[in-house]
């Protein structure tokens, strides 16, 4: 279990900070986590989602959930994007510069500002709740079932 909490800690990192930084359908977010991947939000659930396969320690889970990101994600990622290009003109640059997934380095600078606001505004403490909630779970489940 300790070895996907290696993950799930860094997962709701880049969910929490992408969250205080988006200002949905308003401001195109290029800040903060925005600034190394377009999708920091999906990235953080991706990372969130594998740790939580490695501390359920069962392949069929991973293949499952990774499966299941790519059958519902990817679809949604691509829909996102053709409304912030509709939304906002400065949007096909800025996705020519990022990577849409995975981080990469890039030009824009990973500053802004972080609102706690935004934060809560998102209800991103949910996330934190549901992994508490699962690591909770599993810890049960690994104490009881050897």
């Amino acid at each position: 279990m300790l070895m996907g909490s290696v993950l799930i800690i860094p997962g709701l990192a880049i969910r929490a900070l992408a969250s205080g930084h988006v200002r949905k359908n308003e401001h195109l977010a290029t800040s903060g986590p925005y600034a190394y991947t377009r999708n920091p939000l999906y990235l953080g659930s991706l990372i969130l989602a594998v740790g939580f396969a490695i501390s359920a320690r069962n392949w069929w889970i991973g293949a499952g959930l990774v499966l299941m990101f790519l059958a519902i994600y990817l679809p949604v990622i691509r829909g996102e994007e053709a409304f912030l290009g509709k939304q906002f003109p400065e949007f096909a640059e800025y996705a020519r510069r990022v990577p849409r997934l995975l981080p990469g380095l890039s030009s824009l600078s990973g500053g802004g500002t972080f609102s706690w606001d935004l934060y809560w505004q998102h209800r991103e403490y949910n996330a934190t709740l549901g992994a508490v909630a699962m690591m909770a779970a599993l810890a049960a489940k690994l104490a009881w079932i050897p």
